[in-house]
């Protein structure tokens, strides 16, 4: 295990968007393994850019955890007038304050630890589901909010496996934890957030679902303040299943991610570029 502290985890006292946004966790990581240290990274897979590093690939994508964001400390219809509600991201302040304008936001950085430490008082905290969950704390959630509610970011609930390109050795050994599913639902919410721009620090959510060949995507593109909400669904597929090997993955890879920035396009064509614009 090559462990290895990043800036995102340095810089606690600053919002992520002020210090880059997302790549913050990943860089001095991909980094170990471009210069040799470590054979393989292991990123949440929405803290990795829209544009895959020079050098590297992602040789898999384990089974998808549970994508939504929870709520901790009260329900989202228990939350008087007013309210504090505390998190970092900016996709989630803009859809809670679409759905509930009265509510304050206060931000929030730190592990999840640290996050379940500072619900305000009669407020509450927002946090993955997935680390909950894989921490064992999914107890403590007072809701998981559904996708219909608060889409998530691109990638919530997924690992990205990433490996030096041209290392077939070890994308070999990484393929036996790929899942074929969660792989073409990554790549769909990651051409939608490609055509976005990788610039774009507006607050952007997706969700893919892979079922066979078919796979279907909601996306939303919101102003900062929540005001101006825009959201929309695509369907598409992806090539067969009956295709052999890697050549057949990076064909559904590039048909998925093509959906999904068709889906962007689609916002961008019914105002998304006017909010970019500003």
């Amino acid at each position: 295990m090559v462990l290895v502290e990043t800036s995102g985890d340095r810089r606690l006292d600053v919002p992520i968007w002020e210090i880059g946004g997302q790549g913050v966790f990943v860089k001095e990581v991909q980094a170990a393994v471009l210069d040799g240290r470590a054979d393989l990274a292991v990123h949440s897979a929405k803290d990795l850019t829209s544009l895959q590093a020079p050098g590297l690939v992602i040789a898999a994508v384990p089974e998808r955890g549970d994508p939504r964001d929870a709520l901790v400390g009260s329900t989202l219809a228990g939350l008087g007038p007013g309210a504090a509600v505390a998190t970092g991201s900016v996709r989630r302040r803009a859809q809670l304050a679409w759905l509930r304008p009265d509510l304050t936001f206060t931000s929030l950085r730190g592990n999840i630890g640290t996050r379940l430490e500072k619900v305000p008082p009669g407020g509450a905290v927002v946090v993955a589901a997935a680390a909950l969950d894989r921490l064992g704390l999914l107890e403590r959630a007072s809701e998981v909010l559904d996708g219909s509610v608060m889409l998530p970011q691109v990638g919530q609930g997924s690992l990205a496996v990433e490996c030096r390109e041209g290392d077939p050795g070890v994308l070999q050994v990484a393929s036996a934890i790929d899942h074929g599913p969660s792989r073409v639902a990554l790549e769909c919410e990651r051409g939608f957030l490609a055509r976005l721009g990788g610039g774009c620090d507006l607050p952007v959510g997706a969700y893919a679902r892979c079922d066979g060949d078919a796979v279907e995507v909601e996306g939303m593109l919101a102003s900062g303040d929540g005001r101006v909400m825009l959201r929309s669904r695509r369907q598409g597929t992806v090539g067969t299943l009956g295709g052999a090997g890697a050549a057949s993955g990076a064909a559904r890879g590039r048909d998925a991610a093509a959906i999904g920035a068709a889906l962007a396009e689609d916002l961008l064509a019914s105002g998304g570029e006017d909010l970019l614009a500003g």
